[in-house]
């Protein structure tokens, strides 16, 4: 299969990796200082089950989507609409677009751009760029995309290349969970700078996550959105698999770069108030980590 990767990112890199290590046709979007790498030496994915580098297409131009069969859309949520208009002249009719992001709106705002079929998708990975082209996972790595008339041999075709994938009539819900996943976890790694281990002992932080998860799943409920399982089940299992993982926002801070905060706590805070539930704990972490932007934005 021809396979595209717009915004091949940390989580972009994982999944086009494993796809071109089966020998899939991969071609990642990313950043010069990456491209260059993985032009000269391959992407280097370092797993927690191998070590490899793996050969394969990059470039830092959007055309290069041009003749993908399926696009994985991995930017930040912020740049969605963006993207997607920079992508739109080169795409395929018949191409199909995943949204591997963070959020839950996002198949929606690409939609509303795109006349392919855009398919949502739910990411359980914990990866980073530890250097230039240079893919560390840390753990899991399993997708659930949302039921179409090509998502069986999608999911097929990821199984295959060692992506544990699920196809979901529910993946509103999976999104939601994953959400709430997010607002639990990310803000207090990207204020302390801490991982997932160090954070969750801390001294009243499982009250603060209790209070994020009740808030999410209030929001939530109230617009009808049926979650699979039990949030704070899930919640609490989390740092159990990533103990080392920093949050994306904690990542995205310490570089200096613009969180998605505003589609993860800022979306629960915004959500909430439209719906009339409250969210004072969601709307906390979003101030803290807003401050932090502003402060650095000023430094710069």
């Amino acid at each position: 299969m021809n396979i595209a990767v717009m915004g091949a990112g940390a989580v972009g890199c994982y999944y086009g990796g494993m796809l071109a290590r089966a020998g899939h046709a991969v071609t990642l979007i990313g950043r010069p200082q990456h491209v260059e790498a993985i032009r000269r030496d391959g992407l280097l994915l370092d797993t927690r089950t191998f070590r490899q580098h793996v050969r394969l297409e990059a470039s830092t131009e959007v055309n290069a989507v041009r003749g993908a069969d399926l696009i994985l859309f991995c930017v930040k949520s912020t740049d969605t609409e963006i993207a997607a208009d920079e992508m739109k002249p080169h795409l395929k009719p018949q191409a199909l677009v995943l949204t591997l992001q963070n959020g839950v709106d996002n198949a929606e705002r690409l939609q509303a751009r795109l006349s392919q079929v855009v398919v949502p998708t739910v990411v359980y990975v914990a990866t980073e760029m530890a250097g230039p082209g240079h893919l560390k996972h840390h753990g899991r790595g399993e997708l659930v995309i949302a039921t179409t008339a090509a998502s069986e041999g999608i999911a097929k075709t990821f199984a295959e290349a060692g992506i544990p994938t699920q196809v979901s009539d529910n993946v509103i819900g999976a999104l939601w969970m994953k959400l709430i996943l997010n607002c639990a976890y990310n803000a207090l790694s990207a204020i302390t700078q801490l991982p997932y281990g160090r954070v969750v002992p801390g001294e009243s932080v499982e009250g603060v996550m209790r209070d994020v998860v009740q808030e999410c799943v209030a929001v939530a409920q109230a617009g009808g959105v049926r979650l699979p399982g039990d949030a704070w089940q899930v919640v609490a299992g989390l740092v159990q698999t990533m103990p080392t993982q920093y949050s994306s926002t904690a990542q995205d801070l310490a570089r200096g770069k613009r969180s998605e905060i505003d589609h993860l706590n800022g979306y629960v805070m915004r959500k909430g108030e439209s719906l009339g539930v409250p969210t004072p704990v969601n709307r906390t972490l979003f101030a803290l980590v807003k401050l932090i932007e502003a402060r650095q934005a000023t430094a710069a």
